[in-house]
């Protein structure tokens, strides 16, 4: 089966980014990323590079490569649907925040709908490829919608046939590109070889073969939320014994040097933080408990849920160190953020810790300075939402957007360190703490900062971790 054109239903942070590689690796297919949101479509058009939807190292010049020629982002969804021989299902899965499994079970409205959009308006043949983290047995509900569309009143009344594959994807946002180009791994679940062989030949243009593994579609669906659930669990471990480190007067970075020296359990994961955030970890832990409650797995359930507990208690435990530090109270108090996007090279905020540590601090009524390389005003402003925070606060704080780190450093009684960007590790505190009111604070949760800061004068230091403090 020859792939010609490609759809990608959504142009978030998978769809864009995918679509724009594939673009790249297979000039002659034609790709269309669609999106109901106009105003992300027009980003994704912007001639100005610097204001595509998504930041992302190494994507604009990759856009400016192949927009207008095999990459085009559109709204036309209906029309593009039509004349696609595989179509990407990329779009939001939100945990539901009302009705059944409120709270833990992934909301699938919009898979579903995009599923009633293929089926209304693909023609012929068409390979569908689940490439959201969804549920195990998604793609049952997906086939079903898309097997049905083709009968009507037990009369065949199109012409059409569909496959089902899962192909999650296994990004890690500010390295995306390079792990779109250089995967671990590219997993594709299914029951049609013909369908795996399309999807596959398509990476075998730049990904090697061994690389490429094949597996049923429960197996495909079940490893994405197991591979995001175990990384998400090393941070909580690390996280854990930072705190043991601050307790015992060891240092973390020396910890997690030591352990991960040992090829049994490796580097990756293992700096310690505010805790993890991003669109996909607490998602899918939830989703994890949520299928294991359904089949009565309680222990499993409970084991789960406590990863989650300790990177919620992580974040309550940092805005209580904060407040102890600076007298016990923060009521009219300038606390810098330095950091706002849930780790560095991305522009995305979902989950960030930062807006859980920032919440928090509004309601002791401190006045925030905010700086961030890549998030946009904006959207902080709808992360943080006062008008649902003064809702039930008469002692609301306040927040300021600003565009260095130097002028939100002016007069403020401390600093907090919430995203590992680099050009917070060359940040001269010592210096610039002189514009700070006196006695302040630098709090780094992210233990880049210079040592040399423990000996200053101008700045008192607390690094996550670290047992000298």
């Amino acid at each position: 089966m020859e792939i010609k054109n490609i759809c990608c239903i959504g142009g978030g942070y998978v769809g864009g980014p995918t679509m724009s590689v594939i673009a790249d690796k297979c000039p002659e297919i034609q790709i269309d990323v669609v999106d109901i949101s106009a105003e992300r479509i027009r980003d994704w058009n912007n001639e100005d590079l610097s204001k595509l939807p998504i930041y992302e190292p190494g994507l604009a010049e990759i856009v400016k490569k192949c927009r207008g020629k095999n990459l085009h982002f559109s709204v036309e969804i209906e029309k593009k649907i039509s004349t696609a021989d595989m179509i990407f299902i990329s779009v939001n899965t939100p945990t539901k925040k009302r009705g059944l499994g409120a709270g833990q079970a992934i909301d699938l409205r919009w898979v579903e709908a995009s599923a009633r959009q293929i089926a209304k308006y693909a023609k012929g043949e068409t390979i569908v490829v689940e490439k959201s983290t969804l549920p195990v047995k998604t793609a049952e509900t997906i086939k079903d919608i898309l097997l049905k569309s083709t009968k009507k009143d037990d009369q065949q009344y199109e012409e059409k046939t569909f496959t089902v594959l899962s192909n999650p994807e296994f990004l890690a946002e500010g390295t995306a590109i390079n792990d779109l180009n250089s995967p671990d791994r590219v997993l594709i679940g299914g029951e049609d070889d013909a369908s795996i062989n399309a999807l596959k030949n398509i990476y075998l243009r730049w990904v090697e073969e061994k690389k490429i593994l094949t597996t049923n579609l429960w197996s495909a669906e079940l490893s994405k939320l197991t591979a995001n659930a175990f990384l998400a669990q090393r941070i909580s471990s690390i996280n854990s014994i930072s705190i043991l480190c601050e307790k015992t007067g060891a240092d973390i970075k020396d910890v997690s040097l030591a352990i991960g020296k040992d090829k049994r359990i490796g580097k990756h994961f293992l700096n310690s933080g505010p805790g993890f955030g991003g669109s996909c970890f607490k998602k899918d832990i939830l989703n994890l408990v949520y299928i294991c409650d359904y089949y009565s797995l309680n222990e499993i359930s409970e084991y789960w849920q406590n990863i989650i507990k300790i990177n919620d208690w992580q974040q309550k435990r940092i805005c209580n160190l904060i407040i102890k530090n600076l007298f016990n109270t923060i009521s009219d108090k300038t606390i810098t953020i330095l950091g706002f996007a849930f780790k560095a090279n991305t522009n995305d905020t979902r989950e960030s810790p930062a807006i859980n540590i920032c919440k928090n601090l509004l309601e002791e009524g401190a006045k925030l300075n905010i700086y961030d390389p890549k998030v946009k005003k904006s959207q902080i402003e709808k992360d943080l939402n006062l008008k649902e925070l003064g809702s039930n606060n008469n002692n609301q704080g306040s927040w300021e957007f600003f565009n260095s780190p130097k002028s939100a450093l002016i007069n403020a009684d401390a600093a907090v360190i919430l995203t590992e960007w680099e050009e917070f590790k060359s940040i001269d505190f010592n210096h610039l703490s002189k514009s700070m009111r006196s006695p302040c604070w630098l709090f780094d949760t992210r233990s880049i900062t210079n040592c040399d800061l423990k000996n200053s004068e101008n700045i008192n230091v607390w690094k996550i971790g670290d047992g000298q403090n």
